[in-house]
């Protein structure tokens, strides 16, 4: 009988692995943390958070394609903080401010409408919201400010918490290990979405982190929404590449040549082993 060649694994074989691998790790590590864990699944959710008493409560921000993704490789590559605000005016007024009180700052400003860099009041912005502009070269020992679709906003409504992350892919290992040494009993895991919607790849992420937490049975508490982030999250983990390709935001990036490599840079997996925490004067730093 002729024996079988071996088969080398598959990419997607291989990536499915790693996360099967690194949910085990960490959820050994966690498995005595007890916790609460919501997921707002869509931006329509971000108003209620004004009503709500988030004092004792963790606020993890997804916007996975892609702000959270920049403001992460951002830090990582040695930029000195990020300052998301909602409108232009608010990027433009901070630029006006580096020749005033922070003079001592080099400034730069970013972000996108509708995915495309801003340009606005004869100012064209300095960089866009595109994760491999963020090179050390470009970024460190800078401040960037920036404003985006939603991301920016999703930071914004959760400034009432306790604690605020930005999350990603990139960084989520990081990110779950932090809430565990912080021992939060409660954990909010907010969606940016796009526009008024849910946005697949922030559900997907907010499913990842809610599986670590699952498996290692410390969600005292699994609401619903986080059930069905983690679910969706398990379902999709086989091929998580190509759901997110199918997604609208995907599929818009996948369709611009230059910005199309940013979708799968944002799929990696804990390449940056830091956590990226807005301070109570809105700026994001390193943890």
């Amino acid at each position: 009988m002729k024996r079988a060649e071996a088969r080398a694994p598959s990419a997607n074989e291989d990536t499915t692995e790693n996360f099967c691998k690194l949910d085990r790790a960490i959820a050994s590590a966690i498995i005595n943390l007890q916790m609460n864990l919501e997921v707002i699944l869509t931006p329509a959710e971000l108003p209620v958070l004004k009503q709500r008493d988030l004092r004792a409560t963790a606020c993890v921000v997804f916007d996975v394609l892609r702000a959270t993704s920049t403001f992460v490789t951002a830090l990582h590559n040695g930029a000195k903080a990020i300052i998301p605000v909602s409108e232009i005016s608010e990027t433009l007024a901070f630029k006006k401010a580096e020749g005033g009180k922070r003079k001592a700052e080099i400034i730069l400003l970013g972000g996108e409408r509708d995915g495309v860099r801003i340009s606005a009041n004869g100012i064209d912005f300095d960089l866009g919201n595109s994760p491999r502009e963020y090179t050390p070269e470009k970024v460190r020992g800078k401040t960037i400010v920036s404003t985006t679709t939603n991301g920016t906003r999703a930071l914004r409504a959760c400034a009432g918490a306790q604690t605020v992350l930005a999350a990603s892919f990139l960084n989520l290992t990081a990110t779950a290990e932090f809430l565990r040494r912080k021992n939060f009993k409660n954990v909010l895991l907010v969606c940016a979405g796009t526009g008024e919607n849910a946005a697949l790849e922030d559900v997907l992420a907010a499913g990842a982190l809610c599986e670590i937490f699952f498996t290692g049975k410390i969600a005292e508490t699994l609401s619903d929404s986080a059930e069905i982030a983690r679910r969706t999250f398990v379902q999709t983990k086989p091929d998580l590449a190509a759901a997110i390709g199918d997604s609208q935001n995907g599929r818009r990036l996948l369709a611009i040549p230059e910005l199309r490599e940013d979708v799968a840079f944002c799929l990696q997996r804990d390449i940056f082993p830091m956590v990226a925490k807005m301070e109570a004067d809105g700026v994001i730093q390193c943890g």
